[in-house]
């Protein structure tokens, strides 16, 4: 029984036979697909370091993404860089995709490392996305997940998955 509907996500409360027999209600989250880019640029890339409302809090992230209906995942990755960073990419290396809470939610992370990066004037960001975007040394992503100024799960499978 659907229980919530919304412009990009839905909220399903299911009955639901488990591998050991047993029946258990829950609750399923269905926000659609969504994208994560890490853009290289020669020793260094770029994260965003953004408000997120749901922790108060700004974090720093990889530019990411919703699907748009109809939209192919690579398609989202081009678009969503350009929009939160401002700079497109000549190339798109796919690393493959996540799923970042699977204990409630079947949403689909896919992932991307962006290299040939070029300023782009097409430039914008939603109105609700409080951003700034930060030149990191690839070599600094470790210890910066290491001493927890990178909490974000995607970005860390981005990291692991792209530096290799």
């Amino acid at each position: 029984m659907e229980i919530y509907r919304g412009k990009r996500l839905s909220i399903e409360k299911k009955e639901v036979t488990l591998p050991n027999g047993k029946t258990k209600e829950r609750v399923v989250v269905h926000p659609g697909g969504a994208v994560a880019i890490l853009p290289l640029d020669g020793e260094d890339c770029y994260l965003i370091q953004q408000y997120r409302f749901a922790i108060d809090g700004y974090i720093f992230e990889a530019p990411a993404g919703t699907i748009d209906e109809g939209e192919e995942p690579h398609e989202t990755a081009y678009r969503e860089l350009i929009e939160e960073t401002g700079m497109k990419a000549e190339t798109f290396v796919p690393k493959g995709w996540i799923y970042p809470s699977p204990g409630y939610t079947d949403e689909r992370i896919w992932l991307y490392l962006a290299e040939g990066l070029s300023p782009c004037s097409d430039y914008g960001m939603d109105d609700d996305e409080v951003i700034e975007v930060v030149r990191v040394p690839v070599r600094d992503l470790q210890a910066m997940i290491a001493d927890g100024r990178i909490v974000d799960a995607k970005t860390i499978c981005l990291a692991c998955r792209c530096l290799q």
